[in-house]
């Protein structure tokens, strides 16, 4: 490509005529420096105030081009050599602190002849602070360095002249093109193998919480490559011509430049905020750009919120065309006229080459159902591999006949509710939908949580991509090779007489995401409308409302109580009513978690899960008239314990004197060979002064935590060491069971994992350092230290939400419950026991929950009296406590105004 000499132009803020004279009366460096510095802040001002992006870059390139001939000038040049401008910059685009891509080229391999020259003008632009690249060579060194690498005969298209002889660029581009070398079919085979090892490298997916948006898929680089390979076929050298030559349409030009604007404005205020050139969209910079691009917090989302939506719908619409448009290349111009095998489906769809294309490019004008009838066949047919670039192109231009008329037609109606129930590969035909706009056009409320994200490290994916996760992870329960991982799931969803409901309740579970209010119940709202325009029976409609109004509660129950009281799943119990509720409710929360954060599920919150189902369908076919007391759970563990002491030859007596005082707690939590274990120790140790540690794996056919039974005297104190100690070698407390007798004996039963989410029983070295560690700790607590300085990671450190704390009396267990949600952070249980203790207040159990960044704890509280807290002053100074210390520790101090954020309830 080649232009004419830039030095015909410069911008009109440049006074080319003083600065010549000031390059006459002064130092050049300085003289360059100051125009430099001076342009910049004036491109960044234009920026700044809403400047085209397009015009901007391309000036920034420009005014480049002058500096740089201006530079040249100031030596002595043949016409053998000149200056090009390549990559990037070759293109005229040039941002903030983006390299300056050069290459001198030479007529002949004469760089002795030229060495002095170019060593002085580079070192100069190196003086002038130019972040500059660049490369030395002849015309044949570019044709053999082309030839060998694609990267190079890339960089090579894209080149246009500075300074020098135009005639040097010109045979260079001559003997580099496609006619000589990287013939265009060749080409494209080439870029597209790099295409896909560089999406590889970012996960395949447009969805990173923190993209590259030059390299990662649906980023600048995918419309890059459209450019090279079009232009590389039909040798032209602008996007434009591409329209012309029939390759992109009107529309999907305006699309490639609109979307490739969007990504230049984030590029530009990106380079600006991180001051280099930064292509990664941190967390770290993802507030500060959405606001410098205009986008604020309203009621119902955060200003980020908005900008990271507006971004991933711009990558996908960007990765979408990047695969139409090169399956279209390789279709209608590599492959025509190659065509082997065509299979007609009906008057609308045959099969060319395993490919679905439409009989002509009228059918979706003459038979709109069509756009959904295809999917259809897509998940009817395993054998068709995908959809040709024809069709999709087809599907673009008339997706806009799906309007309120096509979605109220019967025959359209039946065609969704047929695809729901396909037998091959659903949520891959959804997601097709979703990439083409049409599940979007056709379930507009689905439309309103595309690209729909929510800032935090617990929701790693948008709405809509988040939503299709779950579904798949549904489908998938019927696959044999994950029974093996989720055998009540599989068993479950393999016995549905209606799967497609539970597929409904996932689509709309978390559909009303982003509107405000409690998405849950808008959802339900919203599913109801569905339900009734796609003829569902009444009782389908009111299960799948009442499974997506409730579809958090399972998740909550199994996490945040005590699954292990027999009051506690009677009330869950009640709520389900029967099994048919129960077990739709329990697919979609395993499926749903699956779909949130691959580090959410464990085998410990399984299990959880598990023992939540288990004991609540036994309840259920029970029946809920006549529900066991919790005595007759309490005697039986008690029984079972004894029975196996007394076979071990531990006396009754003995056992009396050790359980007189224990709440009957610890009998309906643990099992009752874990209690015999827990007592065999105590009795066996001499020395009462001597702490009692035992650690295991537990799980039935795999570890899923490792259990910690810790008896000590001065149990108030305990806690705050175990907790702080535990956090010193990084092992994180899943479940804390607390249990105290009246002499001040501790009874404390814990559940840990690493920080990879796995059990340590493994580790013979590292239990004997936790039960020395702790044993020193619990003897001597002066000795821990409870400001534990692990290191924060970086992307934990931009979550600066505030502290809250709730309370509320639990009249089961006569305690007091505090929910506490805050960033997590290294020492944070210890540090929230410590204030327990100022406070003068007994700790009976603890649940805790990490969620990404945050934290959302559950303490069970007595005062001195072991009596629930019940003083509101004494309520109000604890809760204030707790939200100043965490967030003053978090680096965010918290003024006593914002006392609105807690809420006690009584």
């Amino acid at each position: 490509m080649s232009s004419r000499p830039s030095e015909a132009w410069s911008p009109l803020f440049f006074d080319k005529k003083r600065f010549l004279n000031d390059l006459v009366n002064g130092e050049p460096i300085p003289v360059f420096r100051d125009a430099l510095s001076a342009a910049r802040a004036h491109f960044n001002n234009r920026f700044y105030e809403g400047e085209d992006i397009h015009t901007l870059v391309n000036e920034t390139a420009r005014f480049a081009d002058s500096i740089l001939s201006l530079a040249w000038h100031r030596y002595s040049w043949d016409t053998d050599i000149c200056l090009i401008a390549v990559g990037g910059y070759g293109r005229g685009e040039l941002h903030p602190h983006s390299d300056i891509d050069l290459l001198i080229l030479m007529r002949k391999n004469h760089a002795a002849k030229y060495q002095k020259n170019i060593e002085n003008f580079l070192a100069f632009l190196w003086d002038i602070q130019l972040k500059i690249g660049h490369s030395v060579r002849s015309i044949t060194q570019c044709t053999v360095e082309a030839k060998n690498d694609i990267t190079v005969a890339t960089n090579l298209m894209e080149t246009r002249l500075i300074c020098g002889n135009r005639e040097l660029l010109v045979s260079m581009h001559r003997k580099t093109g496609p006619d000589k070398i990287w013939a265009s079919a060749l080409f494209y085979r080439g870029k597209i193998d790099e295409q896909i090892a560089r999406h590889h490298k970012h996960g395949d997916t447009e969805y990173n919480l923190e993209p590259n948006i030059k390299e990662a898929p649906g980023g600048l680089r995918d419309i890059q490559l459209i450019n090279w390979t079009a232009k590389r076929h039909f040798n032209v050298y602008r996007r434009s011509h591409l329209v012309k030559e029939g390759f992109l349409s009107e529309e999907e030009y305006l699309t490639l430049r609109r979307d490739e604007e969007f990504l230049w404005a984030v590029r530009y205020g990106l380079h600006l905020i991180a001051g280099r050139g930064e292509e990664r969209l941190l967390f770290d910079y993802q507030r500060k750009l959405a606001e410098m691009l205009g986008y604020s917090d309203s009621d119902d989302k955060l200003g980020v919120e908005k900008f990271m939506q507006r971004y991933y719908q711009v990558v996908l619409s960007i990765r979408e065309l990047n695969d139409v448009l090169l399956q279209y290349l390789d279709e209608a111009i590599y492959r025509k006229g190659k065509t082997k095998k065509v299979v007609k489906i009906n008057d609308r769809f045959l099969i060319r080459d395993n490919y679905v294309d439409t009989v002509d490019e009228d059918v979706f004008v003459k038979y709109p159902p069509a756009l959904l009838e295809l999917f259809v066949i897509l998940g009817e047919n395993d054998k068709i591999l995908g959809i040709r670039a024809s069709t999709i192109r087809q599907i673009r231009l008339h997706r806009n006949l799906i309007n309120e008329n096509f979605r109220s037609n019967p025959e359209n109606i039946d065609l969704f509710m047929r695809l729901l129930k396909v037998p091959f590969k659903l949520s891959l035909q959804l997601q097709r939908m979703n990439r083409y706009g049409i599940l979007g056009l056709y379930l507009p409320e689905f439309g309103r949580i595309v690209g729909q994200t929510q800032h935090d490290l617990f929701h790693i994916y948008p709405v809509d991509v988040h939503t299709l996760q779950v579904i798949r992870n549904l489908r998938r329960f019927a696959r044999p090779e994950i029974a093996k991982s989720f055998p009540v799931a599989s068993h479950l969803y393999k016995n549905l007489a209606k799967p497609e409901l539970v597929t409904i309740a996932a689509l709309y579970h978390d559909i009303a995401k982003g509107r405000g209010g409690d998405h849950s119940e808008l959802g339900a709202i919203d599913i109801v409308s569905f339900a009734e325009r796609h003829g569902l029976k009444p009782e389908e409609t009111d299960l799948i409302k009442w499974v997506v109004k409730n579809h958090l509660l399972m998740s909550s129950v199994s996490q945040r109580e005590d699954t292990s009281d027999p009051d506690v799943i009677h009330r869950f119990a009640s709520r389900m009513g029967d099994l048919m509720h129960l077990e739709h409710l329990y697919l979609l929360t395993v499926a749903d978690i699956n779909a949130t954060n691959p580090r959410l599920w464990t085998d410990w919150k399984g299990s959880l899960m598990h023992n939540l189902y288990f004991e609540t369908k036994r309840v259920l076919q029970e029946g809920l008239a006549a529900p066991a007391s919790r005595m007759t759970w309490v005697n039986s563990a008690k029984n079972a314990a004894l029975e196996r002491l007394e076979a071990k030859g531990v006396g009754k007596s003995i056992v009396e004197n050790i359980w007189h005082d224990i709440g009957d707690e610890l009998f309906l939590r643990e099992r009752a060979d874990d209690i015999v274990a827990f007592t065999i120790a105590i009795a066996d140790n001499k020395n009462t002064q001597e702490p009692v540690v035992l650690i295991r794996d537990i799980g039935v056919e795999v570890p899923i935590a490792t259990q910690i039974f810790v008896h000590a005297r001065n149990r108030r104190k305990i806690f705050s060491v175990i907790a702080g100690t535990l956090d010193k070698l990084q092992l994180n407390i899943q479940d804390a069971r607390l249990q105290s007798t009246s002499d001040d004996q501790a009874f404390d039963v814990f559940y840990v994992l690493n920080d990879s989410d796995q059990p340590i029983g493994d580790q013979p070295e590292l239990c004997k350092k936790v039960i020395k560690e702790l044993k020193k700790g619990i003897k001597k607590p002066e000795s821990v230290n409870l400001n534990i300085q692990r290191r924060t990671s970086r992307q934990l450190k931009q979550f600066a939400i505030k502290t809250t704390t709730s309370l509320s009396n639990d009249t089961d267990t006569n305690t007091t419950m505090l929910e506490v949600i805050t960033p997590d952070r290294p020492g944070l249980l210890a540090h929230i026991s410590s204030i327990f203790l100022r406070f003068d207040l007994n700790l009976y159990n603890a649940k805790i929950a990490t969620l990404g960044e945050r934290v959302e704890d559950i303490f069970y509280l007595t005062n001195s009296s072991h009596q629930p807290l019940t003083d509101p002053h004494l309520n109000e100074e604890l809760q204030l406590a707790i939200c100043n210390e965490l967030d003053k520790r978090n680096n965010d101090d918290v003024d006593k105004n914002e006392l609105q954020q807690i809420k006690v309830r009584h």
